[in-house]
């Protein structure tokens, strides 16, 4: 959608980046109107476009003219953010979370603001930083720990005290303020964290914390604690020392021991002696097992340090190869770091230095090293020897208790008892919707989880509780049985849902653990599942069906014309009314209408 000019100006901004120059020309470029148009089209789809904020407007009636009045406002410095409406939604342990709701106006500055700022700060983030990144998941967060962390022998595991509301918006803007030289784009900025936010009506000034809901949150967020990142790398470069560990003596003693041993074997073969063979064997074998009880470098080795460190947001864990002493040292400054220069706090409950061994939670898995006694057989100086697999590799698992809370709160059953139930909320769907919604669960859960060491196995209970609840919810609308159920599903490899249309059959697989994808996870929009009606339609085919300046419904090209939003196709009444039927027929979420019928639309009487 941008234009080859707009993407050399945009991409000028990250080079500059790089060299350390401090960018200026940020509200000129904010004058662009392609900016703008790939603003709304980035935006447009989500799924809080519809949602109004305080003065009742939403994303809903975009045009041209409406476009063309907020950048006026913007580039005149008269634009005005308005508070968020902040409404509590559910968090997944019973509790509430603030959530708050821009007005359609403000979100779409946002993202204009967002777009700048990504070009400016994408280029010099922090290969450990991986939140709110494109490219970058929860999922690389973790392969890197699994990948980059062998050897560690302590973890350094701290918690900031709400961090997205506590962010200091001096701090934040004397950030940004080192990497762009822009009075008037970093007013706006500043401007947007003081708009406040409105609960039962009642106005609160935000003084503290990124804007609430926002799409620029993140990324504002990111960039507060870029600072972090940078912090530790010097930590890193100060700590670190020494190319590889220095080697254990007495391992390294034994193991001239076994060679010479291993050789004299060999000269009694030679010489028939089998009652020497047999002795030395059993010596042989005794020096393996007191070399097996050692490592074969020196783990306190004072000349080799690491210091390894990975983010996720405000998640991050730092990983020590040293003495405990060290890890608290190295944790003091930290939090002495962000205490002193970002001005937040850490919640000392929650934090601490614990053996690598013992493991952390981090990012809902368990991470901890593994050292086991398995040998493998190897073939050295071309003779086969029983050697020792990989030690203090850091390992991934699946946390018992978040299968529980899973099993309970989508309703399968007890999942320690592994007594299944129905879930009679399904019942008044289709068969094909019940099944979807069992495979998108399970595939979520498993996608998820699909790092973890054994995963297959560790899921298998919560799968087995998972589709015996389907068949019992499809049983109970079928009026049937388990058995009835199960056996009508089967097939050659798994089970198969077969619906009959009234012209042609369809099939639904049930989903399988085979299935799990064992690789690292990551989505353009950012950690979220992929939306398939994307796929449908490309987005900026909106801004081509804008410029058109046609009616979708009365055919008209005279006048200005707006684009109406609905949140899914699903819940459009598709009654007496023209209109949705014309959604429905070309499967999309918008329509360009021109102003009589958008009106006539939101009157109810088009």
């Amino acid at each position: 959608m941008l234009t080859d000019t707009t993407n050399r100006r945009l991409d000028a901004l990250g080079i500059l980046s790089q060299q350390g120059k401090r960018i200026n020309g940020l509200s000129r470029l904010m004058e662009n109107p392609i900016l703008w148009k790939q603003a709304y089209v980035n935006i447009y789809a989500n799924s809080g476009a519809t949602t109004a904020g305080v003065d009742g407007s939403s994303l809903d009636g975009m045009s041209y003219e409406r476009l063309a009045g907020l950048m006026a406002a913007v580039k005149s410095g008269n634009y005005r953010f308005k508070p968020v409406r902040r409404v509590l939604i559910p968090k997944s342990n019973g509790k509430t979370r603030p959530l708050g709701i821009p007005t359609g106006d403000d979100k779409l500055v946002q993202e204009v603001v967002r777009m700048l700022l990504v070009k400016i700060y994408e280029p010099v983030f922090s290969d450990d930083s991986h939140g709110f990144r494109n490219g970058r998941s929860c999922h690389t967060a973790l392969m890197q720990v699994r990948q980059k962390w062998t050897g560690m022998k302590w973890i350094v595991n701290m918690d900031i005290k709400g961090y997205f509301d506590n962010i200091d918006h001096e701090v934040l803007v004397d950030v940004l303020a080192k990497r762009i030289d822009d009075k008037r784009f970093l007013g706006l900025i500043h401007s947007m964290l003081k708009a406040g936010y409105m609960e039962d009506w009642k106005f609160h000034d935000t003084f503290s914390g990124t804007p609430q809901g926002g799409v620029v949150s993140p990324v504002l967020a990111n960039i507060y604690l870029h600072e972090l990142d940078e912090y530790v790398a010097g930590l890193k470069a100060e700590f670190n020392r020494g190319n590889r560990r220095a080697s254990n003596r007495e391992y390294k003693r034994i193991s001239g021991a076994i060679e010479r041993l291993m050789k004299r074997i060999d000269a009694y073969k030679a010489d028939g002696d089998s009652p020497k063979v047999e002795e030395a064997k059993r010596e042989l074998a005794e020096l393996y097992l007191r070399r097996k009880a050692l490592s074969s470098s020196d783990p306190m080795d004072a000349n080799y340090r690491r210091l390894v460190y990975v983010r996720y947001a405000d998640d991050f864990l730092i990983g020590i190869i040293g003495s405990r002493d060290e890890a608290v040292t190295v944790m003091q400054r930290v939090a002495g770091f962000i205490s002193d220069k970002l001005h937040l706090e850490i919640a000392e409950e929650k934090s601490g230095v614990v053996h690598a061994s013992d493991g952390v939670r981090f990012l809902g898995y368990d991470v901890r090293t593994y050292s086991g006694d398995r040998n493998v057989r190897t073939v050295r100086s071309g003779r086969s020897i029983t050697a020792r697999s990989v030690s203090e590799r850091m390992q991934l698992h699946v946390p018992a208790e978040k299968l529980r809370s899973f099993c309970q709160r989508k309703g399968y059953g007890v999942y320690d008892a592994h007594t299944p139930t129905h879930r009679s909320e399904l019942i008044s769907l289709s068969e094909a919707e019940i099944v979807q919604t069992y495979n998108a669960e399970m595939r979520g859960l498993a996608n998820y989880y699909g790092l973890a060491n054994s995963v297959s196995r560790v899921l298998n209970k919560l799968h087995h509780l998972w589709l015996t609840s389907l068949w019992k919810t499809l049983a109970a609308k079928r009026r049937s049985t388990v058995t009835k159920v199960a056996r009508s599903m089967k097939r050659q490899g798994g089970y198969v849902l077969a619906v009959r249309g009234n012209s042609d059959s369809h099939t639904f697989p049930i989903y399988s653990l085979k299935d799990i994808r064992k690789e690292p996870i990551t989505f353009q929009s950012i950690d979220l599942p992929p939306k398939t009606w994307v796929f449908t339609h490309s987005r900026s085919e909106l801004i081509q069906r804008l410029e058109a300046r046609k009616c979708e419904y009365c055919g008209t090209t005279e006048g200005s014309f707006q684009v109406h939003h609905i949140r899914k196709l699903k819940d459009v009444d598709k009654g007496k009314y023209l209109w949705p039927q014309v959604m429905s027929w070309r499967r999309r979420k918008t329509l360009v209408l021109c102003v009589p019928c958008h009106q006539k639309l939101h009157a109810g009487v088009l």
